[in-house]
């Protein structure tokens, strides 16, 4: 109990000592001299020091040793700052009203100016921001400021440089943000741009509907070539039948000329056998058309005697007297030309394609005279 009591009255008495109460105080001052004394700067901050209200220097990153009591630290911030304009509104050259705003991009290149110069350099920034985009856009008209985004940044920044190079600022960017036309304006503006499209509709559906015009009179004009063509060709073929017709019948006609002359000869003959001469005298010819009858009537190539005969193909006398080859002859000469006349349609149905002259074709007239000629020359033979 009276070690108890012994306790608060030593340190009641050791409070009431001046020389503790003064080291207490002495090592106070000492830790708050000390903290005064170091400045620890950011890696991406630079300081300017003022000593007494005097600019002394700028304090690199890392660990500092200022006056103590007597300084004071200004930081900047060295990376690229973002500086908002508030929306402005401005009258273009064409008297539109339309609000803008836009972002300034900027860095601090020398703190000592940022601090000498210029009072609060962010908001000198955009204050001066601010009257510059409105000048930029009031020297433009309405459709330049809607579409030309990249020279109102362009104009905006280059009125920035100068003033900020001064105060140790490098303006890194413009953007303008939004440019906004009046309630009025927009509505006029939407109706130019309807009535752009409607015209734009119009213009498509004409044209179209001249390209359907076309093609369907190029598919007419085809058309009309083909049935051309063909209503061509099939008086060409037509004719040719026509004229195979002929030479078949005047073949036949002579054939049953020659036949009925041969007949009557016959009927002379047995006239003669009925006489009581024994002797007869008959042309050459007459014999020679009485052989070859009595051959193709009988139809035997067997003697009496029971030795086989010559074939009765008709030999070359006969064949050109009835105009076996010379009908072949000219039923070929009659393909060959259908032949040329098809391949002349071809080619005057490719120059009409081509825009030529339809009647440049040359259309040779099959000749059938040849045919008239052959007849008189197998008959007088």
């Amino acid at each position: 109990m009276l070690a108890f009591v012994r306790g608060p009255l030593q340190a009641q008495s050791l409070l009431e000592d001046p020389l503790l109460i003064a080291g207490a105080v002495v090592l106070l001052l000492v830790a708050v001299t000390v903290w005064q004394m170091v400045e620890i700067v950011d890696a991406y901050d630079k300081a300017a020091l003022t000593v007494f209200g005097d600019y002394r220097g700028l304090l690199e990153p890392g660990l500092n040793i200022v006056p103590p009591f007597v300084s004071r630290i200004y930081t900047f911030d060295m990376r690229t700052q973002t500086i908002d304009v508030p929306s402005q509104e401005a009258i273009t050259r064409d008297n539109s009203p339309v609000t803008a705003d836009a972002v300034v991009y900027i860095r601090v290149m020398n703190a000592k100016r940022a601090f000498l110069e210029v009072d609060d350099y962010k908001r000198a920034v955009s204050n001066l921001a601010q009257t510059t985009l409105r000048a930029v856009i009031g020297d433009m008209e309405l459709d330049d400021t809607l579409s030309r985004r990249e020279m109102i940044n362009g104009r905006i920044r280059e009125e920035l440089d100068e003033p900020t190079d001064e105060w140790g600022i490098r303006v890194e960017s413009v953007e303008v943000r939004e440019v906004t036309p009046s309630a009025g304006v927009k509505g006029a503006m939407e109706e130019q741009t309807s009535a752009e499209r409607r015209r734009r509709a119009m213009i498509l559906e004409a044209q179209g509907e001249r390209r359907s015009a076309v093609e369907q009179a190029e598919g007419e004009k085809q058309s009309n070539i083909i049935r051309a063509q063909g209503e061509k060709q099939s008086q060409i073929l037509e004719s040719q039948g026509d004229a195979i017709s002929t030479v078949l019948r005047a073949r036949s006609a002579e054939s049953m000329g020659e036949r009925a002359v041969i007949d009557k000869g016959m009927e002379t003959l047995s006239e003669i056998g009925q006489g009581e001469s024994t002797t007869f005298v008959m042309p050459q010819e007459l014999s020679s058309l009485v052989g070859r009858y009595g051959k193709h009537l009988s139809g035997s190539d067997i003697e009496g005697d029971g030795t086989a005969l010559e074939s009765l193909e008709f030999d070359a006398e006969t064949r050109e007297l009835i105009g076996l080859d010379d009908i072949s002859e000219i039923i070929g000469e009659i393909d060959e030309q259908a032949t040329m006349d098809v391949e002349a349609m071809e080619e005057e149905a490719q120059a009409i394609k081509e825009g030529e002259d339809v009647g440049s074709g040359t259309d040779e007239p099959i000749e059938i005279t040849e045919l008239g000629d052959e007849s008189d020359r197998s008959t007088d033979d």
